[in-house]
């Protein structure tokens, strides 16, 4: 049985990953999880300069979920190459930087910044940022902003290129196929719905910003039917997030087409859930005969 799947030179030794937002700089658990049953870290969002974030509350729980207002509140991509890189250099996982930005000037700083760096395996592209740009209009939202960052960031790197898209749009998988033109290595897919809370004492929305973003088991069947739909349009790997908090859930992914998979929100109630994901999935795989992805692939076609 070999479920590993390459993308250029970086090869994921198993098809579970951790998602970005929820894993921070992977040293945050240190100790508590074996690097060698994760594929990947895909590490918080990196921009150019420290970014405080959103004022809390940032969290609010919801039933099968929770809403995060963050605020892509990171180091600044110095101070991760000094002071995040060096354990990341050690674990055994592929390294994923996930990239945010608030201008396309942003992403290409990053970009640049760390395309020499060693240990950083590849990245993933966060285009749910409002961009001041175009007006806060989220570059995911449109295919020729998604065509266009794309383009550019190819151009900057030759390292894995992953779009991860949002599902908060009338055809995602016409995002990924403007990802694909463009020479995206994979797409990821979902990034987190947009949801709103609100208290009934204040009778206002819980977050300061009013929505934020649903991750949890109530966007399992939401994150399936992207993968499934976005599988089907494009020919380059799909990596399925979104609702995952056992092994099953990761195999319903893995049968609507995902190459890999992210573990997210999962995550905070239980450190070990991606190598519990991992081997529980495996140890199906094995059950079943399924030896590849592509047999995985076969049954949903």
């Amino acid at each position: 049985m070999d479920l590993r799947f390459r993308l250029r030179d970086a090869i994921f030794s198993t098809p579970v990953g951790v998602a970005s937002g929820t894993f921070g700089y992977a040293k945050e658990y240190d100790g508590l999880v074996d690097y060698r049953r994760i594929g990947a870290v895909y590490t918080k969002a990196i921009t150019p300069e420290p970014r405080v974030g959103n004022p809390s509350p940032r969290l609010v729980e919801t039933p099968a979920g929770m809403l995060n207002s963050i605020g892509l509140a990171n180091v600044g991509v110095r101070a991760f190459i000094e002071h995040k890189m060096p354990f990341l250099r050690k674990i055994p996982s592929l390294v994923i930087v996930n990239v945010a930005g608030a201008l396309d000037s942003d992403y290409e700083q990053v970009v640049e910044a760390l395309e020499g760096v060693e240990g950083v395996d590849g990245f993933e592209i966060n285009v749910s940022c409002p961009n001041v740009k175009h007006g806060g209009l989220a570059l995911g939202t449109d295919p020729r902003l998604v065509a266009g960052i794309t383009k550019s960031l190819r151009a900057r790197t030759k390292k894995p290129l992953i779009l991860k898209l949002s599902p908060n749009v009338t055809d995602i998988a016409l995002m990924a196929e403007a990802a694909e033109a463009e020479g995206a290595d994979a797409v990821s897919c979902i990034n987190t719905l947009v949801g709103m809370v609100i208290d009934l004492k204040t009778k206002r929305p819980v977050l300061p910003f009013g929505t934020g973003g649903l991750s949890g088991p109530a966007i399992l069947p939401v994150a399936v039917a992207a993968v499934y739909k976005v599988s089907r349009r494009v020919k380059i790997p799909v990596i399925g997030i979104g609702g995952i908090t056992k092994w099953e859930d990761a195999v319903q992914h893995l049968l609507a087409g995902a190459s890999s998979v992210q573990v997210g929100s999962g995550t905070f109630a239980n450190p070990k859930l991606a190598e519990e994901v991992n081997d529980g999935l495996l140890a199906w795989a094995w059950e079943e005969g399924l030896t590849s992805l592509e047999d995985f692939h076969a049954f949903c076609r």
